[in-house]
């Protein structure tokens, strides 16, 4: 058996989109709370992704708060044609830099409107609804209050479509029975891996599957593992982190963020990176 490319592109929603895209929180401050170091720098790297050929960008306003939006407005409008940008809601943030709950019918209403203002778009592409569990995984708890909200704004015409994070498989279900869901945002890696069922299930349908925190959690004998194959390929341990993911199913889409041109660059040059059979086998024993 040889190594294969993986796809390039998939649709999200009507609009086919690069399996490669590019996440800005870590554009606001440390802790994402106020503003960018380096306020040119954070462009810059905005206006090298796309020059990169990257057409979907995921942001939110609770980034910053406000400055990741206001970022990409500065960087970006008018915007490419072709550009999608994903955004979150269901949070804030405190004056102390904490993660508040913010998913009350007017809250998440308040949240689309702030979107949209920030963004300066007259509507957004994709939104997600962001549950609730620990930072990291989801509970079982019902999320059809706040999903109705955001499906009576997409009704409005404020939204076109509508994705979930932070869910269990449950969860996407349920907000399935309320509205069609285009992507799932949720923690997945390769050694964060309880998605596996979820993700060959949403393959079947169609629907995106975005995994955050695409490398961390690793032991120090399955970190050699990947420096191994990383050594092999003449690549980084996060290169071929990511490569393993687009390699995973064709629906997983990559939003890998930071903060630098560089680091960008080196991003990007994962989906060039392919795994042999035997290396995709070493880094499944993970």
């Amino acid at each position: 058996m040889t190594a294969t490319q993986p796809t390039t592109s998939i649709t999200l929603g009507e609009r086919l989109v690069k399996r490669m895209g590019y996440g800005a929180m870590q554009l606001a401050g440390p802790g994402v709370f106020g503003p960018p170091k380096d306020h040119d720098g954070a462009l810059a790297v905005l206006r090298a992704a796309i020059a990169a050929g990257v057409n979907h960008i995921d942001t939110s306003d609770f980034y910053g708060p406000f400055v990741t939006n206001h970022l990409i407005r500065e960087a970006l409008a008018p915007y490419p044609q072709d550009l999608v940008i994903v955004t979150k809601v269901g949070a804030r943030r405190g004056d102390d830099a904490s993660w508040l709950r913010a998913d009350s019918p007017e809250e998440l209403t308040d949240a689309v409107h702030s979107n949209l203002r920030n963004l300066g778009v007259d509507v957004l592409d994709v939104v997600n609804m962001r549950a609730w569990g620990n930072m990291h995984s989801p509970d079982e708890s019902s999320i059809e209050a706040p999903f109705s909200t955001l499906a009576k704004l997409q009704q409005q015409g404020l939204i076109r479509h509508l994705g979930v994070s932070n869910v269990s498989a449950a969860q996407v279900a349920e907000a399935q029975g309320i509205a069609p869901v285009v992507c799932v945002q949720n923690h997945y890696n390769l050694v964060h891996r309880a998605d596996d069922a979820l993700i060959d299930q949403l393959a079947g349908q169609g629907i995106a599957y975005v995994p955050f925190f695409p490398l961390g959690g690793f032991s120090p004998v399955q970190s050699q593992t990947l420096n191994d194959v990383a050594s092999e390929l003449a690549a980084t341990p996060m290169q071929v982190a990511l490569a393993w993911l687009l390699q995973r199913a064709p629906n997983i889409l990559l939003i890998p963020g930071t903060s630098s041109v560089a680091h960008l660059q080196q991003n990007l040059a994962a989906q060039d990176v392919v795994l042999s059979p035997e290396q995709v086998s070493r880094l499944n024993s993970l």
